[in-house]
């Protein structure tokens, strides 16, 4: 939920109820006053009755006014004192049930006893109520919306800087040249954060530079030694004075050279990849180069009796055919190296991806950390890099990439979302 909407629900829903509460108390109140109003008005009848009384020794006949009805019935023994009360009689006048206001009271006159009931009705002083009600929660319900749209409105434009500096976040990107993007406040806090948000831009930039340079210079640095490491290695095997033991050994050392070497060119891949730096992107036929590969790993699928099961669908995209090499040599690779003997590879490709699944080992790889650096199963003698290599690619081209596992079977698939030939994917 966006923050504009949490506040403006609680100050609406705090409106509507303290509104409410008040209309209530305010109603509740203006009635009690109109029936004191009409409590009094009774009052003075019943005093114009019992005057009647005291002057003619007797009561007067039963009345019916358009609002005013006067009752009196002989009773045993007074058990009423003075009582007011709601309720609904028949106006004879208008001939209609009206809700009204009574006075009820037991008076002696010459030795009988008198219960007397006077009516009047509260239309009007309903109405009036209302009229009174309307003139006053009208004004503050329209008051209300006002300041619900003028709070809207001003907060939209206080909240202005925070949302560029969102997008200034969003777009901020290490490896361009230009600083984060000041935007310009006069919220004091707003002006706060936007400079701390710059410092830290700066501060990351600055470490991200060194850091970059470093990876980049040790990756270049390390090749030469390499190198010569490795040609040294070839001269020495080549050497027909070594015993069986020296030969043994020379062949592990230059077994975990090529380890290294691998190592470092994985390396220096991925810092090639997070940096954008391979921007050979030409419109590539996937299915052509899969069926490339096919042909390369032909020799290793018919030594280790991997039947290989292709479903492939023309499909071309933009994007490095250098990367895409590199992201089907690891794909395919993985799953011969780890598939069994006599095992199966199932490849899919169709507008909407690329499937790669294989059998193998019984135990699934951990989803949560699989594309993780220098992650492998613990069956793998290699290093790690491969998947993480994959997962680089595929976020660099702004593609998907998921891995599962069902009854033997290992899935790895390439979303392509909905990049097109003729829409570039960067």
């Amino acid at each position: 939920m966006r923050l504009f909407t949490a506040y403006n629900r609680v100050l609406l829903i705090t409106s509507i109820a303290g509104l409410l509460l008040i209309g209530y108390l305010f109603y509740h109140t203006l009635s009690n006053y109109l029936n004191k109003q009409l409590d009094n008005y009774l009052v003075e009848e019943l005093l114009e009755v019992k005057d009647y009384t005291t002057k003619k020794e007797s009561f007067p006949a039963h009345t019916a006014f358009e609002d005013l009805v006067i009752e009196y019935h002989q009773i045993r023994q007074v058990s009423l004192k003075r009582h007011f009360g709601d309720t609904i009689f028949y106006n004879a006048k208008k001939q209609v049930e009206e809700t009204g206001r009574y006075l009820e009271e037991d008076l002696q006159m010459g030795g009988q006893i008198y219960r007397v009931k006077i009516i009047a009705s509260k239309i009007a002083h309903a109405d009036q109520a209302k009229s009174i009600f309307l003139v006053i929660i009208l004004p503050v319900l329209a008051l209300l919306l006002l300041l619900l749209l003028v709070s809207r409105y001003m907060m939209k434009r206080i909240w202005l800087p925070f949302k560029q500096l969102l997008l200034n976040l969003k777009s901020f990107n290490l490896n361009q040249e230009q600083n984060f993007a000041q935007v310009s406040t006069s919220i004091a806090e707003f002006k706060e954060l936007n400079d701390a948000i710059v410092d830290i831009s700066q501060r990351v930039k600055s470490d991200y530079r060194e850091i970059k340079l470093f990876t980049e210079n040790a990756s270049h640095e390390m090749m030469t030694p390499i190198a010569v490491i490795n040609a040294k290695l070839d001269m020495m095997l080549q050497s027909a004075d070594l015993s069986e033991e020296q030969s043994k050994n020379l062949i592990d050392l230059y077994r975990a050279t090529a380890k290294l070497t691998k190592l470092n060119q994985s390396l220096l891949l991925l810092v090639k990849i997070d940096n954008n730096l391979l921007r050979d992107r030409e419109q590539l036929n996937l299915k052509s180069v899969l069926i490339e590969k096919l042909q390369y790993f032909q020799e290793f699928t018919q030594q280790n009796g991997i039947v290989v099961n292709v479903n492939l669908q023309n499909h071309s995209l933009l994007m490095s055919r250098y990367l895409a090499d590199i992201l089907l040599d690891n794909l395919i690779g993985n799953a011969i190296r780890h598939n069994k003997e006599g095992g199966n590879i199932d490849i899919k490709l169709n507008s909407e991806g690329l499937w790669v699944s294989n059998t193998g080992a019984n135990e699934p790889l951990d989803d949560k950390v699989a594309f993780e650096r220098f992650y492998k199963s613990p069956s793998s003698e290699g290093m790690g890099l491969g998947l993480a290599i994959v997962k680089q690619i595929v976020e660099l081209h702004q593609f998907g990439i998921t891995y599962s596992y069902q009854t033997g079977v290992h899935t790895f698939a390439v979303f392509f979302k909905h990049h097109s030939a003729n829409s570039p994917i960067l």
